[in-house]
C-alpha cells in the first residue's frame, strides 16, 4: 500500500487514522469539508459520480438478478446503501451497493428464507457491522490471509458463472435450477437440448462488445453500452427473449417507501447465520476495497468508521426493500480514476441513479436478460485474479493448500465455512513458520571472574569473548517471538541441562515479546533448575518480556535478572 508523502500542519500523515473516539468514527466528508470543498471540487466530484453511475446501472441490476432478487432491488441498493457508504464513511472514495461477491449468499437466503427473511438478514447484518465498528474490531478484520482472499472470490467467480449458464445460454429446465454446484451442473446439462440461438448469441455480444470496448476503446462505458445497445436490438427486431418486462414486470420510476420487514424471534433465530456471514463477507470487501483506494491515492481510511457506515448502509437499504450493501472494487477503482476528489462523488452517484431510474424507468423492462449474463460473466472473470493465483500456487505449498482448501470449500461447501477454515489454516500456517524463526543457541560462554585492572567495572564480572570458557556455565541464547508455537520445542532445548553445570544464562535480548505459554515453560525450567541446585539468571529482558515474565511468577529468588549477558558473571550467587 502506498503512503502519501503530504501532511498537514500538525506532522501527522496524510489522512493518519486519529486517535480520539471523535475523530476516529469521523465521516471523511467532514473532513473533506473541513479542508476547504469549492467549485472545482464539485465539478471534479460531479464528473466522477456519473462516470460511476454509468458503471453501476448494468451492474446493480445483473447482480440482483443473480442473486435472486430484482433489477429494482439492485438499484434500490446502490441509490440507498451507495448514499450512505459515501456519507458516512472512513474513506473518502469508497462506493457502496450490490456486489458480485455476494450473489451466492444471498441467492441461498432467498431460496432458505424467502424475500422476507433476506431483509430481515440484511438489516441484522447492519446492526452487527456497526457494532464491529464501534467495538473498533475493524483492524482485525485485515489479519484475513492474502490466499484466503484470492481462493474465495475465485470460488466466488466459479459459482457467479454457472449461476449465469442458464440465462445465457437461454435453457429451459423442468425444474427449479438447484443453488449448490455439484446439483446444478447435471441439470443443466439434462437443459442444453434446448439451447436458444438467439438468447446465446445476445449474451456472446455482451460479452464481445464489453471485452472488445475494454481492449480499444478503454475509456467508453462499455457494460452500459452492450446492454442498451442489445436491448435496442431486441425491442426493434422482436426477439423472443426474456427480458427484463417479461420476467420481472419492469422497473417502477421511484424508490419504495421504507417498512420494517416482519420481525420475530423464530425469524431472527433462522436468518441468524445468514446475517453473520452478511457481515463476516461485507467488513472483508469493504475494507478491502477501501485499502485498494488508499493504493491508488496515498490516502488512508478509518476502518471503524467505514464498518459504521456499510452498517448504516446495510440497515436503510433493508428499510427501503434492497439487498446487501458492501464496498465494491471495480467501480470504487472507477471512481478514482475518474478523479474523484471525496465522498461527494460517491453521493452524486446514487443520485444520478435515482434520476435516471426516475426519468428512463420504462426504457428498462427491454433489457434482455442473456445481455445482464453477459455482463456478469466478465464480471467472474475479472475477479479471478490469475497472477496471485500462479504465484500462491508456485510460491510455497503452504500457501498453496490454503488456497486450494478455500477455493474447494467456497465452490462446493459454504462460503462462510470456508473463510473461517482458510483463517484457521493460514494461522496455523503462520504459527508454524512464526515458530521456525525462533532458534534457541546453546553454548558454554566466559564469563570472568577477576576483574578489570583499572576497576573500571567494579565488582562486576565482564562478558569477554577471548576469554577461557568457565565450565560451570551454560548459556541458552533465544532469538525471535517466543510464544506458544516455538515453546514446545524450545523448553525441550532448555530441559537438557547437562550434569556439572552450576549456573544457567538465558538470553532474551534478541526476543521482541513472549506470551503467557513461553513465560510459563521458563517458570517450570526455572523451578526444576533450583530442585537441582542450577541458578538461573535472565539476561537482556525488554521491560515487557520482563513485566510478563514477571506476571507469571518468574521472580527473585526463583531466578537472577540482569541487564546484559555481560552482567551474568557479576550477579552469579546472589
Amino acid at each position: 500500500m502506498t503512503i502519501g508523502s503530504d501532511t498537514r500542519r500538525t506532522g501527522r500523515r496524510l489522512d493518519a487514522e486519529p486517535a480520539g473516539f471523535a475523530d476516529l468514527f469521523l465521516p471523511k466528508l467532514i473532513t473533506v469539508l473541513r479542508e476547504g470543498y469549492g467549485l472545482e471540487g464539485l465539478r471534479a466530484d460531479t464528473m466522477a459520480g456519473l462516470t460511476v453511475a454509468i458503471v453501476a446501472l448494468p451492474l446493480s441490476m445483473a447482480i440482483a438478478i443473480a442473486s435472486g432478487a430484482t433489477p429494482a432491488q439492485g438499484l434500490t441498493t446502490a441509490i440507498i446503501g451507495g448514499f450512505l457508504v459515501s456519507a458516512l464513511g472512513g474513506s473518502r472514495f469508497q462506493i457502496g451497493g450490490p456486489a458480485g461477491a455476494f450473489i451466492v449468499l444471498v441467492a441461498a437466503t432467498v431460496q432458505m428464507h424467502g424475500m422476507d427473511g433476506l431483509i430481515l438478514a440484511t438489516l441484522l447484518s447492519g446492526f452487527m457491522l456497526m457494532g464491529v465498528g464501534l467495538l473498533r474490531l475493524g483492524s482485525f478484520i485485515k489479519f484475513v490471509p492474502y490466499p484466503v482472499t484470492v481462493g474465495f472470490t475465485a470460488g466466488i467467480a466459479i459459482i457467479i458463472l454457472a449461476s449465469q449458464i442458464r440465462p445465457l445460454l437461454g435453457l429451459e429446465l423442468t425444474g427449479t435450477e438447484p443453488g449448490p454446484l455439484a446439483e446444478k451442473i447435471p441439470v443443466l446439462i439434462d437443459g442444453l437440448p434446448n439451447l436458444d440461438s438467439t438468447t446465446i448469441g445476445i449474451g456472446l455480444a455482451a460479452v464481445a462488445v464489453i471485452l472488445g470496448l475494454r481492449r480499444f476503446l478503454p475509456r467508453w462505458p462499455g457494460m452500459l453500452i452492450a446492454v442498451a445497445g442489445l436491448a435496442a436490438a431486441s425491442w426493434t427486431l422482436g426477439w423472443e427473449v426474456e427480458t427484463i418486462g417479461s420476467v420481472y414486470g419492469g422497473i417502477p420510476n421511484g424508490l419504495p417507501l421504507p417498512s420494517l420487514p416482519a420481525v420475530s424471534i423464530d425469524k431472527i433465530i433462522d436468518v441468524l447465520p445468514s446475517a453473520v456471514s452478511f457481515t463476516l463477507l461485507g467488513s472483508i470487501e469493504s475494507l478491502l476495497s477501501a485499502v485498494v483506494a488508499d493504493g491508488m491515492t496515498g490516502r488512508r481510511h478509518r476502518s471503524n468508521c467505514e464498518l459504521v457506515a456499510q452498517g448504516a448502509a446495510n440497515i436503510g437499504s433493508s428499510l427501503f426493500g434492497g439487498i446487501c450493501v458492501t464496498g465494491t472494487i471495480a467501480r470504487t477503482a472507477t471512481n478514482v480514476r475518474a478523479g474523484a476528489r471525496g465522498p461527494v462523488a460517491g453521493m452524486l452517484h446514487s443520485v444520478i441513479l435515482l434520476l435516471v431510474m426516475m426519468a428512463a424507468a420504462p426504457l428498462f423492462a427491454a433489457i434482455p436478460l442473456a445481455a445482464l449474463a453477459g455482463v456478469l460473466v466478465v464480471v467472474a472473470w475479472n475477479m479471478v485474479e490469475r497472477q496471485a493465483i500462479a504465484t500462491l500456487l508456485t510460491a510455497s505449498r503452504g500457501d498453496a493448500a490454503v488456497l486450494l482448501i478455500t477455493f474447494g470449500l467456497t465452490v462446493f461447501r459454504d462460503l462462510t465455512e470456508a473463510i473461517v477454515v482458510g483463517f484457521a489454516l493460514g494461522s496455523v500456517l503462520f504459527i508454524h513458520r512464526m515458530a521456525r524463526t525462533t532458534v534457541v543457541d546453546a553454548r558454554a560462554v566466559p564469563l570472568v571472574a577477576e576483574d578489570q585492572a583499572d576497576g573500571a567495572f567494579g565488582d562486576r564480572a565482564p562478558y569477554d569473548a577471548d576469554a577461557k570458557t568457565d565450565p560451570e556455565v551454560v548459556v541458552f541464547r533465544i532469538s525471535g517471538a517466543f510464544f506458544f508455537g516455538a515453546a514446545a520445542s524450545i523448553g525441550a532445548v532448555l530441559d537438557r541441562i547437562g550434569d556439572g553445570y552450576s549456573r544457567l544464562v538465558i538470553d532474551f535480548a534478541a526476543v521482541p515479546f513472549i506470551d503467557s505459554t513461553a513465560a510459563h515453560t521458563i517458570e517450570g525450567l526455572a523451578h526444576k533448575a533450583r530442585r537441582t541446585g542450577v541458578q538461573v539468571i535472565l539476561t537482556g529482558a525488554a521491560p515487557g518480556v520482563r513485566r510478563d515474565l514477571e506476571a507469571h511468577g518468574v521472580l527473585p529468588p526463583l531466578v537472577t535478572f540482569a541487564d546484559r549477558i555481560e552482567d551474568a558473571g557479576s550477579v552469579a550467587g546472589r
